[in-house]
């Protein structure tokens, strides 16, 4: 998949600028996390005999500025989870998982000195989190202002806008990204009435590709 380059990212943070609707989707199947890399023995005991990963697929388009890279992501959700009423109840949610390391691991959330970077969106916040995890149960957020995410649930379909600046400053292990280069990605999509939450989350599997665009030549 491509980030294409535009010159105004501003205006894609809305996931229904007329911008978004030139760039090319692509379609990204998911799966349920296996119930063999939840991390607690409850967690399998309680999901063995239920299904994992109620969102089979979502649709993925990117785009960046040379400071920022957004995705938007859609995906079909009939229901519209955005309260926690009881410890039963959960909201939707979703992710972009990049590796903050060349050896980085996403089937399992990453490895010690190896993290996984998470930009996350969840329902029930107007805040994105900047996660970090090194291994299954290690996941921790490093805080919530440079994650920029905009959602609308409407017709049976969620569209989130998940945006990050290219490079940050902080001691953490996360991605930094600059036009011109080739990275793995993957997305990550929690579906609230089916009790997803944590490691119980339909996700895309391996690595694949992500080709941001380089800058524009200057003109002479």
């Amino acid at each position: 998949m491509k980030a294409r380059y535009v010159a105004d990212l501003e205006t894609l943070f809305d996931p229904n600028a007329p911008a978004w609707r030139g760039a090319a989707a692509e379609s990204v199947q998911l799966m349920g996390t296996p119930i063999g890399l939840q991390p607690t023995a409850a967690i399998r005991a309680s999901w063995m005999e239920k299904a994992i990963g109620n969102i089979d697929r979502v649709g993925v388009k990117a785009a960046h500025d040379g400071r920022t890279l957004a995705f938007r992501l859609e995906w079909s959700d009939p229901t519209e989870n955005r309260e926690i009423s009881d410890n039963t109840s959960f909201p939707d949610a979703a992710a972009i998982l990049l590796p903050a390391t060349a050896n980085s691991l996403v089937m399992t959330m990453g490895a010690p000195d190896a993290a996984v970077n998470a930009w996350y969106w969840r329902a029930d916040d107007s805040h994105g989190r900047h996660v970090v995890a090194e291994g299954l149960g290690t996941t921790r957020t490093l805080d919530l202002d440079l994650v920029k995410v905009q959602s609308q649930w409407k017709g049976g379909r969620w569209r989130v806008v998940i945006a990050r600046a290219m490079q940050v400053k902080t001691a953490a292990q996360v991605a930094q990204l600059k036009p011109g280069e080739k990275l793995g990605f993957a997305v990550a999509i929690w579906e609230g009435a089916h009790s997803e939450r944590a490691g119980i989350k339909a996700f895309s599997g391996d690595w694949r590709e992500l080709r941001i665009d380089s800058m524009p030549t200057a003109r002479k």
